[in-house]
């Protein structure tokens, strides 16, 4: 095969260039002429369509159907073979005249005779020793006309495949994605060809279009129209043909069906081409008796004159589908309105009319008429054919009533090899059978389902949690029926619930997403097929319990530390005698996810319990539930009091801040602690904001901290160094010591200072009116949050955020004069509030200059404070450098 791959190119090469360029599009999509064709054994005849194979003896009765005004009279040529290397006899070919009045009217008839392997046909234009010139060239070369009907007959079913495809997807509506890909799923399945997988990567309006293109699809090998083909060549044809329609020379996109064909074309004409005839394919689609004929390249009725070539079925023994199911574990419910049998394994079953007569036999004691089947490749297997006039399915108790009867009137009768059905129980099987072509086959066995599922109940204990996605298994002993399951969480009130069959027989699994606020009861409805009402599975949801892993409690202390899911629960817990509540929890501050902090009553002492020491606690909780949990009593946390403090303050700022918390974050603060036991010489002061995205440890190995004796410790922080320019807000400190671990053990947080920062105020500019207000110069006035000219701020003044001008309209302070000169500057005191610590209020003493009545604008620099910086020394700017 892989030889003949590589010969391809040379065959093409010896073509002429027209003949080249028709091979290359190897389109059969010209309508060719028509023969009807029966086909008769033993006293029964079928239509060509339903034929797969001959045997010797049939007969088979050819009709040319030629229009009436057929002008140029064609010869119709009956060969038979009978391999590569033997020649045909002459008594295997007849010769019909197409234009004979008896033909016309009543056919001809020819005889399969022994030991003939293939049947083809010649349609040749009429011509002095034409019959013969045929005969001599079959009788010559046979094997390349074996070969040729051999490929024409795969040709054709592959075509049919792809056909198939194509029309079934043109049902689908262009715009279902969704549908799209299902159902291209089901016909790839069943036609065993892979579709082109970058349609679905397309947006929906072009999938459609795409799926729908002949080109587009992969054949896969089939096996079973290779046995129908009885192929006597080395390797199977597919693969050289679907080999051959990646080939750019030989079409690039034409699907492997033509290309098939083509490569019969071409090795007829490279080989039996003379100046009367040349052979041109035809690639026949059978429909009921009717061959119809698709060629590629019009016929010729001039030197040479064109003969069409058509391959029949092979002359070999029947060789049945195999037909299998997709999924043999899948139960088919025959309740459905419109039910398929997933089968698979058997291309020809849903491309072709050779199977037929199909019906579904139900294996079971009671009498019932078997059930039609018919193939549908866009449903992905056999459906069943609806018919009013047919029995209903009998139920379990006529099963029984008809068993018993049986029972009574054959006891002695062979017992036949059929199901024993459980009473009550829905699940059957069912066998697939029916003709192909003359012969009868039976397919393979399915499970089935006749009744709808009982017994509905909760697979499992598991209880179901409100606010959580719960996945739920249902049982019962049937759930093939299933049409679809709600939730009813109160009366009238029903949702629509996502389920599926699970891998286990008899199981549905669902998925049930529950509101936090539903606890209490609800029921699931199970509806089905076949069922007058649905069964109903009662369950009850419950909030999800709180679950404690752990407790902290370290000697001494008046809180514990609890952890675990669903904390908010916990009601209080007790322990040796005394009991610990829920810190309330601030407006608008959420909760640590998984703790949670409790405390003693202001008025209760630490219980006396010595470390190391087990003691069981009990956790209530607010649905009336109880906990119990074991503690074992931690060491003492590091306990440590601020002494005294030593808050820096710029000595060049006008600010006076009026809060001692406040710490300007240029400044330095020196603080002194008292530790409750000695503090060892490996423990540290961590210093962190409330949200610790600030956060440094001073220690003795840094110098920052120094013992004053084994209990007092003296340490020094520097806010700029440690944090920044960006660092504001409230600072607290806790004491770490070494307990083995990684991060020790800390003590409780204690308040330090609130850390701010500070704006530079120069001068106050007023003018000599008294009602108008003054401006305010300086640097960095974005960290101011208000100005007043009075300690009550009865009128301030706001910064808005983003301020970034150095010049502030305030308010004129209250008893400043307005005779106001720059040889005698006055002073006054504004107060401020800073955006850092608004709550704070700080004044500031600055000096006052005059201004002319119109004010400058905002952010220019006056002419006084020019010339004040103009009187300023100049920096030496050698010194500078050096």
């Amino acid at each position: 095969m892989a030889k003949l791959l590589r010969r391809l190119p040379l065959l093409l090469l010896f073509l002429p260039s027209c003949q080249l360029a028709r091979a290359q599009a190897a389109r059969f999509d010209l309508a060719g002429p028509k023969i009807d064709i029966r086909v008769t054994r033993a006293g029964k005849t079928l239509p060509i369509a339903y034929v797969p194979n001959f045997q010797p003896g049939d007969k088979i009765w050819l009709h040319p159907d030629l229009p009436p005004t057929q002008s140029v009279h064609y010869l119709l040529i009956c060969a038979f073979l009978r391999g590569t290397t033997n020649p045909p006899p002459d008594n295997w070919f007849t010769k019909i005249e197409t234009w004979n009045h008896t033909v016309t009217e009543e056919g001809v008839s020819v005889v399969v005779p022994d030991e003939a392997q293939q049947v083809i046909l010649f349609l040749a234009p009429e011509t002095g020793g034409d019959f013969t010139t045929l005969k001599k060239a079959v009788r010559g070369r046979p094997g390349i006309f074996v070969r040729a009907s051999q490929d024409l007959a795969e040709a054709g079913f592959e075509q049919a495949r792809i056909e198939k495809y194509v029309a079934s997807m043109r049902q689908v509506p262009p715009s279902d994605a969704k549908a799209l890909a299902d159902h291209s799923t089901l016909l790839a399945r069943t036609l065993n060809l892979k579709p082109n997988d970058d349609c679905f990567k397309r947006s929906v309006d072009l999938q459609y279009n795409c799926l729908t293109q002949s080109g587009n699809q992969t054949l896969l090998d089939d096996g079973h129209a290779q046995s129908v083909i009885a192929s006597l060549s080395n390797g199977p044809n597919s693969d050289f043909i679907t080999a051959a329609s990646y080939t750019g020379m030989a079409g690039g996109g034409s699907y492997s069906a033509y290309v098939g064909a083509v490569v019969d074309l071409f090795r007829i004409l490279g080989g039996l081409h003379s100046a009367q005839y040349q052979y041109i394919p035809a690639i026949s689609s059978p429909e009921k008796e009717a061959l119809n004929l698709r060629l590629n390249t019009p016929p010729s009725f001039r030197n040479p004159k064109s003969v069409i070539v058509i391959g029949l079925p092979s002359v070999q023994k029947s060789v049945p589908p195999p037909l299998r199911p997709s999924n043999p574990n899948l139960v088919t419910c025959l309740l459905k309105p419109k039910v398929v049998l997933p089968l698979e394994g058997a291309p020809l079953v849903f491309s072709t009319s050779y199977a037929h007569d199909l019906v579904l036999h139900l294996n079971t004691k009671a009498t019932a008429a078997d059930i039609p089947l018919v193939p549908d490749a866009y449903q992905g297997g056999l459906i069943i054919n609806r018919n009013p006039d047919r029995k209903p399915l009998p139920t379990p108790t006529e099963t029984e009533a008809a068993q018993a009867q049986a029972a009574e009137t054959q006891k002695d009768a062979p017992k036949p090899d059929i199901q024993q059905t459980t009473p009550g129980t829905p699940t059957i099987t069912g066998t697939v059978s029916g003709s192909w072509g003359f012969d009868s086959f039976i397919g393979p066995t399915v499970p089935l389902q006749n009744i709808p599922g009982a017994n509905w109940r909760l697979a499992s204990d598991d209880p179901l949690i409100a606010g959580h996605e719960n996945h739920v298994l249902l049982a019962s002993n049937g759930n093939a029926c299933v049409e679809s399951v709600s939730l009813e969480s109160s009366p009238g009130s029903s949702t629509d619930i996502k389920w599926k069959a699970a891998e286990h027989a008899n199981i549905v699994e669902l998925n049930l997403t529950l509101k936090a606020e539903d606890p209490g009861k609800l029921q699931i409805a199970v509806h089905q097929f076949g069922a007058d009402s649905p069964a109903i599975v009662g369950a009850k949801t419950f909030a999800e319990p709180a679950t404690l892993t752990a407790l902290e409690f370290h000697a001494g202390d008046t809180s514990l530390s609890a952890t675990g899911k669903n904390l908010f629960q916990v009601q209080q817990i007790s322990m040796a005698d005394v009991t610990f509540t829920p810190v309330p929890q601030e407006d608008g501050v959420p909760r640590t996810p998984g703790s949670l902090e409790l405390v003693l009553p202001a008025s209760a002492a630490a219980p006396k319990l010595k470390v190391g020491e087990k003691i069981n606690a009990s956790i209530a909780l607010k649905d009336g539930r109880n906990l119990v949990l074991s503690v074992t009593v931690a060491a003492a946390r590091p306990n440590v009091t601020l002494l005294s403090r030593n808050m820096g303050r710029p000595a060049d700022s006008v600010l006076r801040l009026g809060d001692e918390d406040d710490l300007p974050t240029t400044q330095k603060l020196t603080f002194s602690l008292k530790s409750s036991s000695a503090f060892p010489r490996t423990g540290k002061i961590e210093i962190a904001n409330a949200d610790e995205t600030l956060h440094t440890e001073l220690s003795l190995a840094t110098g920052t901290l120094v013992l004053q004796n084994p209990h007092t410790i003296l340490a020094t922080f520097d806010a700029f160094k440690s944090f920044g320019t960006s660092a504001f807000g409230p600072l607290r400190l806790r004491a770490i010591v070494p307990d083995g671990t990684t991060d020790g053990l800390p003590g409780a947080w204690l308040p330090l200072a609130t850390l701010v920062r500070l704006p530079t105020l120069t001068n106050l500019l007023c003018p000599a009116e008294a009602a108008a207000p003054c401006t305010l110069t300086g640097t960095d006035l974005y960290l101011l949050d208000s100005v007043a000219s009075d300690e009550a701020f009865t009128s301030p003044t706001s910064v808005p955020e983003g301020f970034v001008a150095s010049t502030l309209s305030v308010p004129r302070p209250a008893g400043l004069p307005t005779n106001l000169s720059a040889n005698r500057p006055a002073t006054t005191t504004l107060y401020v509030r800073l955006r850092d610590d608004a709550n704070s209020k700080n004044s500031a003493t600055i000096p006052v200059l005059p201004i002319p009545s119109t004010p400058p604008a905002i952010g220019s620099e006056p002419p006084q404070v020019r010339k004040q910086k103009d009187a300023q020394p100049k920096p030496d700017v050698s010194v500078s450098q050096r």
